[in-house]
Parts: C-alpha cells; sequence; structure tokens
C-alpha cells in the first residue's frame, strides 16, 4: 500500500488490527489451552487418553513445528496469491480443529487434530504480520504489530487458565475444546469482507508492493539483509523460553513438592500462571511500541537479558509466597514475549525485499517455531521427567541468555533511527 502519511487511511488501519487482535486471541486460546486442560486437576483428559504433562510438551512441539513449517510456506503463498485466500480458510481450519480436538479418542488422534490446527495457525502469524504492517503508518509499525500480537498472550495465557478452570467446574473437557473453537468462524466471514488485497492496491497506485509472479527461487534471494540470519537464530531462544513454559509451567505450580513441584491447588496454579498472559500481553505490546521510539536492537536486547534474570529467580522462589512468584513470572513474560513480538513483527517485516513481507516472517516464524517452540518443549519435556520439572525452567532461562548473545549482532532497522 503506498500512501502518504499526511493521507494514511487510518479507519482501515484500526479496522484491521481490531480483527487481527481478536484473531490471534482466538489462536492463544486455542494453541494454549490444552496443556491447562490436561494438567487441571478436574479435567479426565489425561486419564481418559494415557496423556502426561511431560507428553502434552511433546504434543505442544507437534503443533509449534506445523505452525513454523506452515507459517513459511504460506506466507510465501500470501505473497504470491493474496492475503485473503490463505488468512480466512486458515482461520476457519484451526477453529474447527481446536473444535475436533474434544473429540479425540486416543493420543494418536490427538496428535493428528493438533498438527492440523498448526499447519492452519502458522499462516495467520505470518501473514497477519504482513497484513498489519500495509495497514500500518510507518510510525506505528512496532505499535500495531504489538497490539495484535499481545492479544495471543492476554487471551491464550492470562485468560486462557481461567476460562479453562472455570468452565471444567461445570463442563467436560470434550465440551471446553468445542466451545472455544466457535468463534473463529464469525471472525473468518468478518475478515473475508475486510481486508485489503496488496495486489490489488499495487495496481491501482502503480506500485509493486506485492508481486503475483514471485517463484520459489526468489525466496533464495530474500536473505540480503543481515536480520534476514539473526532474526530467525534469536527468535529460536524467545520461542523456546515460552513454549516451554506453557507447556510445562502449570505442571510444575501443581505437582507435589516431592516431585519437584510447587504443591498449588489448582485455582492457585491458575492464578499465578496467569502472570504468563497479563505480562506477555503488555511486553507484545508496549516493548515493540518503544522500540519505534529507542530503536529495535538496544530493545531487544534489554528484554532478552531481563527476561532470563527474573525467570532464573522465579524458579528459587518457593510455594510460601504466591504474590512472588506471580510478579517475578509477570516481568519474565513480560521481557520473553517482547522479544519475541518485536522480532516477529517489524524486525522481520523491515528486513523483508518488496513484496515479500508474508514470507519473510514466515522464516522468520518458522526457525522460532520449528525449533524454540517445536523441538525446544520435546527436549524441556525429557529434561523434566529425567531430572525433574524445574530442570525445564532452567532450560528455558539459559535459552534466553542465548538470545541475548545472539541479538548483539542485529542491525538497527528501525525508522526512527534510520
Amino acid at each position: 500500500m503506498s500512501q502518504n502519511e499526511n493521507n494514511w487511511d487510518t479507519s482501515y488501519e484500526w479496522k484491521i488490527i481490531l480483527l487481527l487482535s481478536l484473531t490471534f486471541g482466538l489462536v492463544g486460546l486455542d494453541r494454549f489451552i490444552l496443556p491447562i486442560i490436561l494438567q487441571d486437576p478436574n479435567s479426565t483428559m489425561g486419564i481418559d487418553l494415557g496423556l502426561s504433562p511431560e507428553q502434552g510438551g511433546a504434543l505442544a512441539g507437534y503443533l509449534g513445528m506445523a505452525w513454523g513449517v506452515s507459517a513459511f510456506i504460506m506466507g510465501f503463498m500470501a505473497d504470491k496469491l493474496g492475503r485473503r485466500a490463505v488468512l480466512v480458510p486458515a482461520i476457519l481450519i484451526f477453529s474447527l480443529m481446536s473444535a475436533f480436538s474434544g473429540l479425540a479418542t486416543s493420543i494418536a488422534m490427538l496428535v493428528i487434530v493438533r498438527v492440523i490446527m498448526g499447519l492452519a495457525e502458522g499462516p495467520v502469524a505470518s501473514t497477519g504480520v504482513a497484513v498489519a504492517f500495509e495497514a500500518s503508518k510507518p510510525s506505528r509499525r512496532g505499535l500495531n504489530n504489538g497490539i495484535f500480537q499481545c492479544m495471543i498472550s492476554l487471551f491464550g495465557l492470562a485468560l486462557g487458565p481461567i476460562i479453562a478452570a472455570r468452565l471444567l467446574l461445570s463442563y467436560e473437557w470434550h465440551i471446553v475444546f468445542m466451545l472455544v473453537g466457535a468463534p473463529g468462524v464469525v471472525i473468518a466471514i468478518i475478515m473475508w469482507f475486510v481486508v485489503r488485497e496488496p495486489l490489488k492496491q499495487a495496481a491501482e497506485s502503480g506500485s509493486s508492493s506485492s508481486d503475483s509472479s514471485l517463484s520459489f527461487s526468489s525466496v533464495f534471494g530474500m536473505f540480503g539483509h543481515r536480520n534476514a540470519k539473526v532474526a530467525p537464530l534469536t527468535l529460536i531462544c524467545a520461542m523456546g523460553g515460552i513454549f516451554v513454559i506453557a507447556a510445562l509451567l502449570f505442571a510444575y505450580l501443581t505437582a507435589p513438592e516431592v516431585a519437584g513441584g510447587l504443591g498449588l491447588d489448582s485455582l492457585t496454579a491458575a492464578g499465578v500462571f496467569s502472570a504468563v498472559g497479563v505480562g506477555g500481553c503488555i511486553g507484545q505490546f508496549a516493548m515493540p511500541a518503544l522500540s519505534d521510539i529507542l530503536g529495535r536492537k538496544i530493545t531487544t536486547l534489554a528484554s532478552y537479558i531481563l527476561a532470563a534474570v527474573f525467570l532464573y529467580t522465579f524458579s528459587q522462589t518457593g510455594p510460601e509466597n504466591t504474590t512472588l512468584l506471580w510478579i517475578l513470572l509477570f516481568f519474565s513474560s513480560l521481557f520473553n514475549f517482547a522479544a519475541l513480538a518485536i522480532l516477529a513483527g517489524p524486525v522481520a517485516a523491515e528486513a523483508a525485499p518488496p513484496g515479500m513481507i508474508a514470507s519473510m516472517a514466515g522464516f522468520v516464524i518458522f526457525a522460532g517455531e520449528f525449533v524454540g517452540g517445536g523441538i525446544s518443549p520435546i527436549i524441556a519435556g525429557g529434561l523434566a521427567a529425567e531430572y525433574g520439572l524445574r530442570s525445564a525452567i532452567y532450560f528455558a532461562a539459559s535459552g534466553l541468555a542465548l538470545g541475548f548473545v545472539v541479538a548483539l549482532f542485529m542491525e538497527e532497522t528501525a525508522p526512527s533511527k534510520v
């Protein structure tokens, strides 16, 4: 979209950011509610399907790997075919797969459903970044990407544990999955009529914001910018921290102290766990906006080191002070999700060649999801089974420290700084 900044279509900008925010919120709720339902004492899901919390970590990993592969491939297709053709079917499918999770009668069936769900959610992430970037005034790119991305934390990790805990008091786990999957169908229909296509915009304005002649060979020319190589590597560390915590933290909070956990009851644990979502939501919203002013690199570096320090301190805190646990988890999540939002949003978009924003965002997300969101929870689940649940938290904190080192090689791209 080519517009003068003094004549920007602000109405469309805020309309599409609102829709993307609701969509990404549902992605978060559908994705993160599974480990909560699995580990809640009021749920019989683990018994019915023979699933342990450690296996739940592996299940989250499979979804993450599918998400990553699809984010890259379908991000490219969104650049080639248009946004609606990819985004709307993806929203419909992930919503249906969330509902179908409640129909699973075996581990194998649940794995298939969740992998398909991951394949559908990946394009929402990469195409969503492109849609938000194209709709946003340059001085608001970080802010707008932060607004819509923060909803995955708010819905999935702040409200999700509370929603799951309350619903499980009245409904079986099968019904809970179906209830949280239904709203996405409505959002998909609305999205079809609202999203603008960059191909049409480019034709009307005489520019080339997207190119239907893109071929797969175009992908190899996508990595000229330094951040096209650095951002995927460092995003792995942020994703690893987030998804290890999402998959195994509730088990750590509720497991008996003799088993290496904190021994909290389910409602208290849900309250502590909500700090992940509240902190993550604020971090994904505020820090990308701050990076519009201070710069992408310094904001990312600060986010990584602070996230690592707060998470390690959390791991050393006992169950007697749940308020302190909440505060430490809040700040760790705030800075962890901040790094994710900056790297997967404005950093990826600003490193992209013309017409390949969704492709670049998709590749960055692919690396972060496949390794950080996919392989990391599987490794952490193995460590938890062998050495105790606290070892998974150590693993996540170490990854965040490594992310700081990798981010030192980033190139500054914020418009206010360059």
